[in-house]
Protein backbone atom coordinates (compact mmCIF):
# COMPACT_ATOMS: atom_id res chain seq x y z
CA UNK A 1 0.00 0.00 0.00
CA UNK A 2 2.06 3.13 -1.28
CA UNK A 3 1.34 5.91 1.70
CA UNK A 4 1.10 9.70 1.31
CA UNK A 5 1.21 12.27 3.72
CA UNK A 6 -0.85 15.40 2.59
CA UNK A 7 -3.14 17.54 2.93
CA UNK A 8 -7.53 17.00 3.60
CA UNK A 9 -9.06 20.31 2.86
CA UNK A 10 -11.79 21.30 5.76
CA UNK A 11 -13.41 24.99 6.31
CA UNK A 12 -16.00 26.59 5.22
CA UNK A 13 -16.30 28.10 1.57
CA UNK A 14 -13.73 30.79 0.66
CA UNK A 15 -12.02 30.12 4.12
CA UNK A 16 -9.92 27.12 3.85
CA UNK A 17 -7.93 24.93 6.36
CA UNK A 18 -6.22 21.77 5.82
CA UNK A 19 -5.65 18.45 7.94
CA UNK A 20 -2.57 17.09 7.31
CA UNK A 21 -3.08 13.39 6.89
CA UNK A 22 -1.58 9.94 6.25
CA UNK A 23 -3.25 8.22 3.52
CA UNK A 24 -3.67 5.63 0.90
CA UNK A 25 -1.85 7.44 -1.87
CA UNK A 26 -5.61 5.74 -4.15
CA UNK A 27 -8.00 7.34 -1.39
CA UNK A 28 -9.34 10.54 -2.72
CA UNK A 29 -8.26 13.96 -1.61
CA UNK A 30 -10.86 14.43 1.09
CA UNK A 31 -11.33 10.59 1.25
CA UNK A 32 -10.29 8.13 3.60
CA UNK A 33 -7.12 8.52 5.93
CA UNK A 34 -5.14 6.28 8.05
CA UNK A 35 -4.30 8.80 10.48
CA UNK A 36 -4.11 13.22 10.93
CA UNK A 37 -0.70 14.28 12.20
CA UNK A 38 -1.16 17.97 12.26
CA UNK A 39 -3.26 21.04 10.98
CA UNK A 40 -2.84 24.16 8.46
CA UNK A 41 -4.73 27.37 8.71
CA UNK A 42 -3.28 30.00 5.89
CA UNK A 43 -6.24 32.05 6.86
CA UNK A 44 -5.45 32.15 10.64
CA UNK A 45 -5.11 36.06 11.24
CA UNK A 46 -5.45 38.73 8.86
CA UNK A 47 -2.00 39.98 7.97
CA UNK A 48 -0.45 37.32 10.85
CA UNK A 49 1.43 33.83 10.15
CA UNK A 50 -0.19 31.43 9.44
CA UNK A 51 -1.37 28.50 11.99
CA UNK A 52 1.06 24.88 11.13
CA UNK A 53 1.32 22.43 14.05
CA UNK A 54 2.40 19.20 12.95
CA UNK A 55 3.35 16.34 15.74
CA UNK A 56 6.95 15.50 14.98
CA UNK A 57 6.72 11.85 16.57
CA UNK A 58 4.38 10.46 14.17
CA UNK A 59 5.80 12.62 11.37
CA UNK A 60 8.85 10.86 11.93
CA UNK A 61 7.30 7.53 12.07
CA UNK A 62 5.59 7.57 9.30
CA UNK A 63 8.65 8.92 7.05
CA UNK A 64 10.86 6.78 8.51
CA UNK A 65 8.18 3.75 7.50
CA UNK A 66 8.26 5.34 3.77
CA UNK A 67 5.57 7.67 3.12
CA UNK A 68 5.75 10.07 0.96
CA UNK A 69 5.05 13.29 1.03
CA UNK A 70 3.11 15.83 -1.58
CA UNK A 71 5.10 18.69 -2.89
CA UNK A 72 2.87 20.81 -0.43
CA UNK A 73 2.90 18.52 2.53
CA UNK A 74 6.84 18.45 2.03
CA UNK A 75 6.92 22.53 2.11
CA UNK A 76 5.37 22.60 5.21
CA UNK A 77 7.25 19.57 6.81
CA UNK A 78 10.39 21.88 6.11
CA UNK A 79 8.76 24.70 7.32
CA UNK A 80 8.22 23.07 10.71
CA UNK A 81 11.79 22.02 10.45
CA UNK A 82 10.80 17.88 10.55
CA UNK A 83 12.31 17.35 6.85
CA UNK A 84 16.13 18.86 8.50
CA UNK A 85 15.21 16.40 11.57
CA UNK A 86 14.57 13.49 9.51
CA UNK A 87 17.53 13.65 7.75
CA UNK A 88 19.90 14.17 10.83
CA UNK A 89 18.05 11.28 11.96
CA UNK A 90 18.62 8.91 9.19
CA UNK A 91 22.06 9.67 9.32
CA UNK A 92 22.64 9.05 13.13
CA UNK A 93 22.55 11.88 14.64
CA UNK A 94 20.45 12.74 18.06
CA UNK A 95 17.93 14.34 17.56
CA UNK A 96 15.53 14.12 20.47
CA UNK A 97 16.47 17.31 22.04
CA UNK A 98 14.98 19.21 18.73
CA UNK A 99 11.63 17.22 19.02
CA UNK A 100 11.08 17.87 22.37
CA UNK A 101 11.26 21.77 21.48
CA UNK A 102 8.91 20.96 18.95
CA UNK A 103 6.16 18.99 20.80
CA UNK A 104 3.21 21.01 22.19
CA UNK A 105 2.98 21.58 25.78
CA UNK A 106 0.40 19.51 27.16
CA UNK A 107 -2.08 20.97 29.72
CA UNK A 108 0.30 19.27 32.76
CA UNK A 109 3.14 21.70 32.18
CA UNK A 110 1.21 24.70 31.55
Amino acid sequence: MPVKIRLRRTGAKHQPSYRIVVADSRSPRDGRFIEIIGHYNPRHAEGGEAELYINPDRALHWLSSGAQPSETARSLLRRAKLLHIYHDQQHGIDVEERVAQLRRPSADEV
